[in-house]
């Protein structure tokens, strides 16, 4: 699909490493420098296995991942000197999942991407984004105003559409299912490539929202055929731990396919990544790397653990 940076490859204090290892600088020395400086002995003892474990809780790597990084390095009798390698090694597994770490794309199909998300993780913006991307690869897109529960977000969205010159389909008050429906209908008849729908994410009323986002992703599933579907998680990087949480809940209601983090320029809070990787197999595909509407890259996992260790 996109390039990995592909915007910032013409700017010499922007090159791709470089510019990926200011952005995770936060979560770097959080994840790392953190645990490496907790190590003064060539030989760790239970203290600075303690410390190493409380760091990487910190870090937002959650209490199990940390309990079991910590316990590696005591069986495996790893030394300060050897840790740096081993923490490096320890993340790339962790993202070495067997799912494809790519969005899903086809040239001869219709392409839909079901973004879900709590409110205020960046969703809308991450759509717009990602329509820009598109549209300016030569594909013709559609945006689907499935937050009907909130005019601001219809209204933000259709900000975003005219910002990325792609169409928009909004009906104010709509049921989201229903819109769902006519988009893939209008998607067909008028030959659009790609098809990005918007949902609402007012978690604090769970069980409406589950009920609400099956709804739309059956409606989905029933009108695809043989079109390639994406249902794409966007987590605000500065909420660390919540953002699993997050994850178990949309998951569980329509089987998230990829996680997109934004704010990650602004956190030290991106080990959440591993997390998640670790507790539901779910790949992390995209990641927002600033403010711009360029401001959208793929993930790639070599990558994001080179620049942590760089």
């Amino acid at each position: 699909m996109f390039n990995f940076f592909k915007k910032k490859e013409n700017n010499d204090t922007k090159q791709q490493g470089g510019f990926l290892k200011n952005i995770l600088s936060k979560t770097a020395n959080s994840l790392v420098e953190n645990v490496l400086n907790s190590v003064k002995s060539e030989t760790i003892n239970e203290l600075e296995l303690e410390d190493i474990e409380s760091t990487l809780i910190r870090a937002d790597l959650g209490v199990d991942l940390s309990v079991e990084i910590a316990q590696k390095i005591k069986e495996q009798k790893i030394k300060s000197s050897e840790l740096k390698n081993f923490l490096k090694n320890e993340f790339a597994n962790i993202l070495d999942l067997e799912k494809p770490q790519e969005l899903k794309y086809d040239k001869d199909k219709i392409n839909v991407y079901f973004v879900v998300g709590v409110n205020g993780a960046g969703k809308t913006t991450l759509i717009g984004k990602l329509a820009n991307k598109f549209k300016k690869e030569g594909n013709k897109v559609l945006l689907v105003a499935g937050d009907t529960f909130r005019a601001a977000a219809e209204e933000q969205l259709e900000v975003w559409s005219k910002r990325a010159q792609v169409d928009i389909l909004r009906e104010d008050k709509a049921d989201s299912a229903s819109l769902a429906y006519r988009a893939l209908d209008k998607a067909k008849a008028e030959n659009y490539s790609v098809v990005i729908i918007d949902s609402a994410g007012r978690l604090q009323n769970k069980f409406n929202l589950i009920e609400e986002l099956k709804k739309i992703k059956n409606v989905i599933n029933k009108k695809l055929e043989n079109n390639n579907l994406e249902t794409i998680l966007v987590l605000d990087g500065t909420q660390g731990q919540n953002g699993l949480n997050q994850a178990m809940v949309f998951n569980e209601a329509v089987d998230i396919t990829s996680i997109a983090i934004t704010k990650l320029d602004g956190s030290s809070k991106g080990g959440i990544i591993f997390s998640i990787a670790k507790n539901l197999k779910i790949p992390t595909k995209l990641i927002g790397i600033g403010e711009g509407i360029e401001d959208i890259a793929q993930f790639n996992k070599y990558d994001f653990v080179n620049a942590l260790f760089e």
